[in-house]
């Protein structure tokens, strides 16, 4: 889906800021949460790729207002809650006040009817596709083309896994692309490699 959280690429957003030598945590409700999150995930609560688009799905005032791990805690909440284990209204009772969650989320969908092999070396296309549900494809590269270096193992298809729709595990390529042809006349010439689903490309 298209959303704020895919922001590869995007101008306007300042100089990103960063701390050398920064706390992973830093209050224990981060820690908590980062705790229960992976709990969950080994537990097979849910997935990662559910975990990721449920944080693709908050509204995006509350996604850009939220620190990372409000946007955990955000994602934690809502699949406990459509997963039947709370309900919204319980976690309120615990925050006493509104407990945002992830808006509902769109279909899923399998793995590309028409998926080819590739070879480094061979130049490929990147599929220009909308789809409404979670894709681990970065907006920028979108009907792009660029090399493959190398093919990587198989995993679970992101578009499916996030859904609980069955489908073959495929693997990525890592594809190389240059800077020029991302973001004409707006960059210095580079190679920006990208792992790439093997059902978002084409010759």
């Amino acid at each position: 889906m298209d959303g704020l959280h895919d922001m590869g690429g995007r101008q306007g957003f300042g100089a990103v800021r960063y701390a050398p030598n920064a706390s992973v945590f830093h209050a224990e409700w981060e820690r908590k949460a980062n705790f229960l999150y992976g709990l969950a995930v080994r537990l097979g609560i849910f997935n990662m790729d559910e975990y990721r688009h449920a944080i693709e799905r908050m509204s995006p005032y509350h996604y850009m207002s939220a620190s990372y791990y409000e946007r955990t805690l955000t994602s934690l909440a809502t699949l406990l809650v459509e997963k039947g284990i709370t309900t919204q209204a319980e976690l309120e009772a615990i925050a006493k006040g509104k407990f945002p969650l992830a808006g509902p989320s769109a279909p899923g969908r399998s793995n590309h009817p028409d998926r080819q092999r590739f070879k480094p070396g061979d130049r490929v296309w990147v599929r220009n596709e909308y789809f409404a549900g979670h894709i681990r494809l970065p907006g920028y590269i979108r009907g792009k083309q660029g090399v493959v270096v190398r093919e990587t193992p198989a995993y679970p298809f992101p578009d499916a896994h996030a859904h609980g729709i069955e489908a073959e595990n495929e693997p990525t390529y890592d594809v190389a692309f240059r800077t020029e042809d991302l973001w004409p006349d707006a960059s210095d010439s580079a190679i920006v490699n990208v792992g790439v689903f093997q059902s978002y490309l084409q010759i």
